[in-house]
């Protein structure tokens, strides 16, 4: 990979911070780069907390960087509206945990976002590469980590970390310059953009209480009839944890969980004798627990989706072969097989013997693809 030349692409480090104290001088700043790419990134706390706590935010606009505090943020109207506006690019780097904390803060799933990471690895620099080893490969520049687990809450915010922050942003819009570049010479610039969107969107729904217990992949040997009981008591979980600010661990685990659907309780001793319940849950959510038990027990779970089980031995070696034929595709775009076909995805297809409802031939993997669909869908077929 070409270094770049730091003196002549990237905005040196400013000799003073920049703060935006107020939501009108914050709404000013962003009106005068009207449409322009926007760096973004944030800081935050997420310690004893269900939701994360907003520490910082910082904005980076054709050279010039801010940062603002979190109330200044959310009393801008603009800042809002720039968030929601799929028409001005939003640049950041492996966005997940920011675009999070904008909708559960903000109530806004912000549209027109890039995520650098996305583009990183479609422009060939690696999977899931990190954003200060990328900032060192392109830019010549070895980025100071030491404020990286601050606390971000309190006030004033030291020197070292103001700089941090900057340096957060200070490299987006030259790293966005150069993947312009490389992934037009790619074809892959509107590739680029669907992939982001998508990835965002794919976030979003995330956030469903009622479909988090997919994700506790170990309730997969459950019954129909206990993954239902799994359902009502993950989604009462992650209800309580919203209400009451706590993280998961704190009110009740994912393994505690699995084994009160695998029980099936039908009293309160019953639910005691649970091995690892501690006596307060019981006490606390007793009852709660017993209804949730005994509504999911007698639900029609016919047509319940189920949590996705291992591969079998004879479905690894299935995956294995149809796994090449991925490998084969990304090797030839110089395209990371991780991005092209998570590997969820492929043991879906594996397990349902078919592309019907997945993504490979949608979009830009329809390209990508193309050139081995006829040997994918053989071996489909087989």
């Amino acid at each position: 990979m070409t270094l770049l030349n730091p003196a002549v692409d990237v905005p040196p480090a400013p000799d003073t911070i920049h703060w935006l104290r107020e939501p009108a001088a914050l709404d000013q700043w962003l009106e005068k780069g009207s449409g322009a790419p926007l760096a973004l990134d944030t800081e935050f706390e997420r310690v004893n907390t269900f939701y994360p706590i907003p520490g910082l935010v910082q904005l980076g606009l054709r050279g010039e960087f801010c940062l603002v505090d979190p109330e200044v943020a959310e009393a801008s109207s603009r800042f809002r509206d720039v968030l929601a506006d799929p028409e001005t690019p939003k640049l950041l780097y492996a966005m997940s945990e920011d675009l999070e904390l904008f909708r559960r803060w903000l109530g806004i799933q912000p549209r027109g976002v890039l995520d650098l990471q996305i583009g990183a690895a479609m422009a060939g620099a690696g999977f899931s590469l990190g954003y200060a080893r990328l900032v060192e490969t392109l830019f010549g520049e070895t980025l100071d980590k030491s404020a990286t687990r601050s606390d971000w809450l309190s006030r004033p915010l030291s020197e070292a970390q103001q700089s941090y922050a900057v340096d957060d942003i200070r490299f987006l819009e030259p790293m966005y310059r150069w993947l312009e570049e490389r992934l037009r010479e790619r074809e892959l610039i509107s590739a680029f953009r669907e992939e982001s969107e998508r990835f965002a969107e794919e976030l979003a729904r995330q956030d469903d209480p009622g479909k988090h217990y997919l994700k506790l992949r170990g309730g997969w040997t459950l019954s129909p009839q206990q993954q239902g009981v799994l359902r009502e008591l993950v989604k009462w979980r992650e209800q309580e944890c919203e209400r009451r600010d706590r993280p998961r661990n704190r009110v009740l685990g994912d393994p505690l969980l699995i084994a009160i659907a695998e029980k099936m309780p039908g009293s309160t001793g019953a639910l005691s004798n649970i091995q690892g319940i501690p006596s307060g849950a019981v006490r606390r959510y007793g009852d709660t627990l017993l209804q949730l038990v005994e509504k999911g027990r007698t639900a029609d779970n016919s047509g319940l989706q189920r949590i996705a089980p291992p591969l079998t031995r004879d479905q690894q070696a299935y995956f294995k072969l149809l796994k090449r034929l991925f490998v084969k595709s990304a090797e030839e775009a110089d395209i990371p097989v991780e991005l092209l076909a998570p590997r969820k995805r492929l043991e879906k297809v594996v397990q349902e013997r078919s592309l019907d409802n997945h993504p490979f031939f949608q979009g830009w993997r329809e390209r990508i693809l193309a050139p081995f669909r006829a040997d994918i869908e053989e071996l489909l077929a087989s």
